[in-house]
């Protein structure tokens, strides 16, 4: 179901397929476009209508050269609308959530993928600077229905939100996330240690209420199942609610962005307050107080 100011607004909806909702423009025509309807460009994607304009304004030599070569036009391959990045994103946690349940190696690369506050704070303690765990505990788990719910999760909310973003927003979107629930662990459990993607997730739970509010979509389902998924951290043990909460603070932000930077000349703006986020992110782990891991230790 959808509110009426969703169904009223014709620009949350593809001007070809008018059934279809999306949230990806033409970086030529400023109209919105569904995944079947999407080129992949140098920058960006742009409608049917745009590609075949820039097809026909080729020059001869270009036209030569892509007979030669067997290619598409110079402006980018037909994009098949697949969640190709959480595909991939899928493989790559999956690859290293079975090669954890190894016996005699699985152990070897949780250490080396973990994330734990110390590891920030090298002079606090005798371990190296380290502060890429806080996105390599991203792609580890702790058992087999660790890695499964996640991934579960990952795949249901990547099928709505690549299309809609985009792969590069997309993937900015999880890795920012999961480093925010890497910094909320740091501020708020500075003695524990972490793996798994549940602060990722839990960004993509947030951007797509976030997105969903922003173009009239009925949210309340969105809004209670990351409620009851909040909540139900506090009451299984061993389950790092920190990395929940930081991750959705921060996925909604980052939704924000995105929804209020949507058009073509507002890119430089988005990349621009996209990359502001993730340094103040580093600089609020940077500035805390050495005591509040020290007193964990004492």
């Amino acid at each position: 179901m959808t509110t009426p100011e969703f169904a009223d607004n014709r620009d949350n909806f593809c001007y070809r397929h008018p059934d279809r909702q999306s949230f990806v423009l033409c970086q030529r025509c400023l109209r919105t476009i569904c995944p079947e309807c999407q080129t992949q460009a140098a920058v960006g994607v742009i409608c049917p209508e745009c590609m075949a304009a820039e097809r026909k304004n080729r020059t001869p030599a270009q036209k030569r050269a892509a007979r030669r070569w067997g290619t598409r036009p110079a402006m980018g391959t037909a994009r098949s609308g697949k969640p190709v990045v959480t595909y991939a994103l899928l493989l790559v946690t999956s690859i290293i959530g079975l090669l954890q349940m190894v016996p005699g190696l699985g152990d070897a690369i949780t250490a080396q993928l973990l994330f734990a506050p110390r590891y920030l704070y090298p002079d606090l303690f005798l371990l190296p600077f380290e502060p890429w765990r806080m996105l390599t505990a991203v792609f580890a788990h702790g058992g087999f229905i660790h890695l499964g719910l996640n991934m579960l999760a990952l795949w249901m909310l990547g099928q709505s939100l690549e299309p809609m973003l985009g792969r590069v927003r997309f993937l900015s979107l999880y890795l920012i996330s999961g480093l925010g629930g890497s910094v909320a662990v740091a501020l708020l459990d500075p003695g524990t240690a972490t793996v798994g993607a549940s602060g990722a997730i839990f960004g993509l739970m947030a951007a797509l209420l976030i997105i969903g509010r922003h173009i009239g979509a009925n949210v309340t389902g969105i809004l209670v199942i990351l409620g009851i998924n909040f909540v139900f951290g506090f009451f299984v043990p061993g389950i790092a609610w920190q990395a929940h909460l930081g991750g959705a603070v921060v996925g909604a932000v980052a939704a924000l962005i995105l929804t209020r930077t949507r058009r073509r000349e507002q890119r430089a703006a988005q990349i621009a307050m996209l990359v502001g986020l993730t340094l103040l992110l580093i600089a609020v782990v940077a500035v805390v107080p050495p005591l509040l891991i020290t007193s964990v230790y004492a």
